[in-house]
């Protein structure tokens, strides 16, 4: 049987029991596809599956990634619409940090033409998350007022310019630092979180995308207008305490995977409107390291692991 190198934990902790091992190459099912990986990005949820708050739905070892972008190299007999050398990307669910891995036909789309593997990789759940809080949960419309939270992240970087392509007034929040780079992506107005408490400057916005765990969450609710929502992607919102503002709540984790989605974002960054920043890009021997820099949750658009 074939082999690959791929990383996964056997233990809860920190990156160092992060571990690169010479595993199976997966057998894809009827309806999957095997992609040969080139680059997968680093999500919070990485982090979170490392450290063990995730153990209760899984099972040691854990294969880690859950986004890339490759090319085909087996597709399952039921998939009839992606074929094999074709350049792909999609959410995994897991995996990712690895030369291959087996991905539902359902959720794979081919890549921007205009991204290369690296950038790619940097896309699919970020941009998903972003969508489903933005347009599914938040129902967000031309001529709203939208609240991005941590709007230099990955997250909130994809969020501000769909927020501003569906015609909406956007406020973020980032650090000084980052202040110019959110107003590059079409910000309206930025709040440095570190010298001024938002909900001194906003407190009617229509829709507020919450990406931040702590005391942003609960701080939300008072800047949004009544009859506004509260969108977190980080933890469930309190209903008590935002009906006491008079305010709705709603939770996206961009779990639930859909190509169509997928799709419209991809005929989005082929037109331009939509642009994946990359701030950082390591090898995949070194995914500790990669991992550690996500975990100051002070990262500026996307973390990029590449894989020989």
């Amino acid at each position: 049987m074939a082999s690959m190198k791929a990383a996964r934990v056997h233990a809860w902790g920190g990156s160092e029991v992060v571990q690169i091992e010479d595993i199976p190459v997966p057998e894809p099912k009827q309806d999957e596809i095997l992609i040969r990986v080139r680059a997968a990005s680093v999500n919070p949820v990485d982090w979170v599956t490392v450290q063990g708050y995730l153990k209760s739905f899984m099972s040691l070892p854990v294969a880690l990634g859950s986004d890339a972008a490759g090319e085909v190299v087996t597709v399952g007999k039921s998939v009839t619409d992606i074929s094999v050398g074709d350049a792909v990307y999609a959410p995994t669910g897991g995996g990712s940090f690895a030369q291959y891995v087996a991905v539902a036909g359902k959720n794979v789309s081919r890549k921007p033409t205009s991204l290369d593997y690296t950038a790619a990789a940097a896309v699919p759940v970020v941009a998903q998350t972003a969508w489903q809080a933005l347009f599914a949960a938040g129902q967000l419309r031309a001529e709203q007022k939208v609240l991005i939270h941590a709007a230099a992240g990955g997250v909130g970087h994809i969020a501000v310019q769909l927020a501003k392509w569906k015609g909406a007034y956007v406020i973020g929040t980032a650090s000084a630092e980052n202040a110019d780079f959110v107003r590059g992506l079409g910000a309206d107005q930025v709040i440095d979180y570190h010298s001024t408490r938002f909900e001194d400057v906003v407190q009617d916005a229509d829709v507020i995308l919450v990406t931040v765990s702590g005391d942003t969450l609960d701080r939300s609710y008072d800047a949004a207008k009544p009859g506004g929502i509260v969108v977190s992607v980080v933890g469930p919102p309190s209903e008590e305490k935002a009906r006491a503002r008079g305010v709705r709540t709603a939770r996206a984790a961009g779990r639930n995977s859909n190509r169509t989605e997928l799709d419209e974002i991809t005929r989005l960054i082929d037109a331009g409107v939509v642009k994946p920043t990359v701030s950082a890009v390591y090898p995949l021997e070194q995914i500790r390291e990669a991992l550690d820099a996500i975990a100051t949750h002070h990262t500026r658009g996307k973390i990029v692991v590449t894989v020989p």
